[in-house]
């Protein structure tokens, strides 16, 4: 039982007061007591018997025999807890967790292998004109970039020393077209790793049109490792490939991250 406001959990571990001794029979404790049995007293090592050896109250310890100044002794507090706010080191597990966890007012710092790290993404500031029947590489992707590890230039991802992995990749190209026809016209995209496709998707067109804009999207999981590149392809096709497609900077973007636990 206890009278007023319910005490604060806390873990306890118990106090070990040194002494230096010299040839007499009194000494302070640290802490107060209320007798002599709720301290464990030692004279070199060897555990002395309360009331017989010696007797403690409040901070005075009496001992029956003087000791010696090169006597090494010292007294373990039983009765006195040392209560702390945190728990020890380790001694924390998941039966202590509870089934939630609410972070809302918390805040939450990962180690650098939980984080999803290194991420990049980058939208085409603006339009641009490819000759069609060539595939070419997508520049200028700088508008609402994201670069974790500055390993993002605007066209080219390149993974950091010490962060192979798995990578989640995804690409999307906006073609506008003045001219469609129905005489084979399709539009390409291209994720390219080190400098050579290893993915790609096409759109086929079956009707005519004037200024229509076409988006086409791509997107998998690639095995990368330090130095590697990954970098956006477009192609736009025809017939005869005469002429040019425009590369709409609205929807036209690469991103990526790393995978955890994978």
């Amino acid at each position: 039982m206890y009278l007023g406001n319910q005490p604060a959990l806390s873990y306890t571990s118990f106090a070990k007061q040194d002494f230096t001794t010299s040839a007499t029979t009194s000494y302070t404790l640290d802490n107060p007591v209320a007798n002599e049995n709720e301290i464990a007293l030692f004279i070199n090592f060897v555990r002395q018997e309360p009331t017989t050896a010696y007797t403690a109250s409040g901070t005075s310890l009496t001992l029956t025999s003087a000791t010696s100044a090169s006597d090494d002794m010292y007294c373990v507090f039983l009765g006195k807890a040392v209560q702390t706010v945190n728990p020890p080191n380790g001694s924390v597990g998941t039966s202590q967790l509870g089934s939630t966890l609410d972070f809302s007012s918390k805040t939450i710092t990962l180690a650098d292998n939980m984080k999803n790290t290194p991420a990049f993404y980058g939208e085409k500031a603006s339009n641009s004109t490819i000759s069609r029947g060539v595939i070419t590489k997508i520049t200028g992707l700088t508008t609402n970039e994201i670069d974790s590890n500055s390993a993002f230039d605007g066209t080219t991802f390149t993974v950091p020393s010490g962060e192979d992995g798995k990578y989640f990749v995804a690409a999307q190209v906006s073609y506008s077209y003045a001219d469609i026809g129905n005489d084979g016209e399709r539009s390409q995209i291209y994720l390219y790793k080190n400098g050579s496709s290893v993915k790609n998707h096409q759109l086929y067109f079956s009707s005519t049109g004037d200024q229509s804009l076409v988006s086409i999207y791509i997107s998998g999981f690639l095995t990368l490792v330090a130095t590697d590149t990954v970098e956006l392809y477009a192609k736009a096709i025809d017939a005869n490939n005469s002429g040019s497609a425009t590369i709409a900077g609205d929807n036209t973007s690469i991103g990526g991250y790393k995978l955890i636990g994978v």
